[in-house]
């Protein structure tokens, strides 16, 4: 991605934010919105052209955490602490980025899942569910639905509904033989 991508906001001396893409002042709340929204910003001192985004988004994290549920722990707090400047840090840097990363696919691949059945007929995803699970009770217990061969492999219902298909699941039914079965006393 190019600096131009990048959405440039200047933090004055009196603690002001200006966005420069919309050409207006924004608060805390604002760039909040924006990294929800997945918005690619800087944050900089708008005299030493310092890099401030950490700043901000520790800011951010801050006012969440005193405001509600907190996310961190006490104890989780104090362990990050302690692992600053050991030689262990990059480490721990690297484990939180993709546990993070990890955990943002998870949320993605549920909300997709939670989509697709919201979008299709409960009814048939129901029906779906519950055919899946007597296939798997039927394999661990050896039993045989009637659309399953001696191999445990669904039947091809098209031979049903053909005439030769008829024909040749009676033959089966009779044994092979052909005529009206005769039960012997």
């Amino acid at each position: 991605m190019s600096n131009d991508d990048v959405r440039i906001i200047k933090k004055y001396p009196n603690r002001r934010l200006y966005d420069t893409a919309i050409s207006s002042y924004i608060t805390l709340a604002d760039v909040k919105r924006l990294v929800l929204d997945g918005v690619d910003f800087q944050v900089v001192d708008a005299k030493s052209r310092d890099d401030l985004t950490r700043t901000i988004l520790l800011q951010i994290i801050s006012e969440e955490e005193e405001g509600g549920e907190p996310i961190f722990s006490s104890e989780l707090l104090a362990q990050i602490i302690r692992s600053y400047g050991g030689n262990m840090q990059n480490l721990l840097t690297d484990y939180l980025e993709k546990s993070m990363d990890m955990w943002a696919e998870q949320q993605r691949a549920f909300r997709e899942q939670t989509r697709d059945f919201m979008d299709s007929n409960p009814m048939t995803m129901l029906t779906q569910i519950a055919e899946r699970n007597l296939a798997v009770w039927r394999r661990m217990s050896g039993v045989k639905g009637q659309d399953e061969d001696s191999a445990g492999q669904r039947r091809d219902d098209s031979t049903r509904d053909s005439p030769r298909g008829a024909g040749m699941e009676s033959s089966a039914r009779t044994g092979g033989r052909k005529g009206p079965s005769r039960s012997r006393e």
